[in-house]
């Protein structure tokens, strides 16, 4: 989600063209104000990616975002009001093919229900949720995504798989008010990779307080850890020891920052291993690889020593081989090994 005011059209859409370099398949922005509302044309022609339109309370803004022609709404139709209001949203939507997401929070529930459970319990967010998705299919829109986002990971996670349970609408999953970049990413791995683990999820976003841009980084780790999503070159180093005999903290930095850098698609894995122990045979699994030596690194293909690098030249030839991987030959291979 953008974090740039969404009426400054320049700066929010080169934050969704930063969001989208670093691999968003889809933005949220921002819409509580008029001004808002009447950008969202230039900002849906000029995005790389969808727009989703964030509103809360004015069903006002969710017709214009509509009308502007954003990929999908997100607004809780039981929070804007009159009965015709709700009606108003939902029909527009329904006729222009604007799918929308009921977005239920622990922070934001409705009284009688947060008065009825006390406590933002996992069962107040689904019956959030039912009620809203309730008042859709009154007047017959289905095209939903529906969230129920808890700023408590277990309480998170319970919340998503209940709601799984009792839909099957495609579910946005989320840590929200998750915290810094570091305890952020922890939590949202935890909540977002158990659910994703069972199966549970169709789209993610990773809430920090930091810049936006961390935010898409982590959620592609999350997706590559669990090999779900975009291909990529996955890193795996050793946890050292008093066996390490060189300075692996500096070589995994910067492997791990022009890998980055240079954007690789290749799906491989690479291991950076702090001695012969935890070399080949530790890293056998992986694609390629390093086990550090005194002053030099062995290199690996597939658990089998290919040569040797001086300690100085072990990230050019890390990235060289890398960059002389070549997939189709190497998925090949076992095939003729075999015949």
């Amino acid at each position: 989600m953008t974090v740039s005011k969404t009426h400054d059209v320049a700066t929010c859409l080169a934050e969704i063209a930063g969001l989208a370099e670093a691999g968003a398949d889809i933005v949220r922005v921002a819409v509580p104000r008029p001004e808002d509302a009447a950008a969202l044309p230039d900002i849906v022609q000029g995005s790389p990616v969808p727009i989703v339109a964030d509103i809360h309370f004015n069903y006002t803004y969710a017709l214009k975002a509509i009308e502007a022609g954003v990929a999908k709404v997100r607004i809780n139709p039981g929070n804007i009001g009159k009965q015709e209001w709700e009606r108003a949203v939902l029909l527009a939507a329904k006729e222009a093919g604007t799918p929308i997401r009921i977005g239920v929070n622990s922070g934001s529930l409705e009284r009688d229900i947060l008065d009825k459970y006390g406590y933002p319990q996992p069962e107040a967010l689904l019956e959030s949720a039912l009620r809203h998705v309730e008042i859709c299919t009154r007047y017959g829109f289905e095209d939903l995504v529906i969230s129920v986002k808890h700023s408590d990971v277990f309480y998170m996670i319970q919340s998503y798989r209940l709601i799984a349970a009792h839909t099957d609408y495609p579910l946005h999953l989320g840590v929200t008010e998750s915290g810094s970049a570091t305890a952020g990413t922890i939590k949202s791995a935890i909540g977002l990779g158990t659910l994703l683990a069972d199966g549970i999820g169709d789209t993610i976003r990773v809430s920090l307080a930091a810049p936006s841009v961390q935010e898409v980084e982590v959620g592609h780790a999350i997706l590559k850890s669990l090999r779900l999503g975009r291909p990529g070159v996955n890193i795996i180093a050793c946890p050292t020891c008093g066996r390490l005999t060189g300075d692996l903290f500096t070589i995994v930095a910067e492997v791990e920052a022009a890998v980055k850098e240079r954007k690789f698609d290749k799906d491989l894995t690479v291991a950076l291993m702090g001695c012969a122990v935890n070399g080949p045979g530790e890293a056998q699994g992986a694609d390629l690889g390093i086990s550090l030596g005194r002053g030099r690194a062995h290199l690996f293909k597939r658990g089998k020593v290919t040569g040797t690098v001086p300690e100085k030249d072990i990230v050019q030839a890390v990235l060289t081989a890398i960059e002389e991987w070549d997939e189709s030959e190497e998925q090949a291979a076992p095939q003729e090994t075999a015949r």
